[in-house]
């Protein structure tokens, strides 16, 4: 069985229950799958990406991703306008589970209440912790 500790959480990022993390750099939020994310997801065959343009709330659906077995949504952690996707992605949906928070990074989004929609994230501990409670439900 997995334990928290073999997953990857970069501190400095802030993080969502539906297991997406938020890296502030300047007035963009990158946003994409964490480790956990994509170990939970399995071996990513396809990803909706979000459209560019597209104003996204805080924990509402902004594209889908399917697995072998599996399809569901991605939920963005923080709303905002959508101003870049990663087209990587569709042609290599392998580098969400490859290399989540680098090449792997979903979109970029400018923040419309960054301050206020932190508060409803995480830091690396306290991911950690949801990492634990979420395993033991499994």
């Amino acid at each position: 069985m997995a334990s928290a500790e073999e997953f990857n959480v970069p501190e400095g990022l802030y993080y969502s229950k539906g297991n997406m993390y938020v890296k502030i750099e300047g007035d963009v939020a990158i946003v994409g799958l964490t480790d956990y994310g994509q170990h939970l997801a399995k071996k990513i065959v396809f990803i909706e990406l979000p459209i560019v343009g597209d104003e996204v709330s805080q924990d509402e659906p902004i594209g889908t991703i399917e697995s072998g077995k599996w399809s569901g949504p991605i939920e963005s952690p923080i709303s905002g306008k959508v101003m870049e996707v990663n087209d990587r992605l569709e042609d290599e949906p392998s580098l969400l589970n490859e290399d989540p928070y680098g090449q792997g990074w979903i979109a970029k989004i400018k923040p419309s209440n960054l301050e206020e929609e932190l508060k409803n994230l995480m830091n690396k501990d306290q991911y950690i912790e949801f990492i634990k409670e979420d395993l033991k439900k499994r």
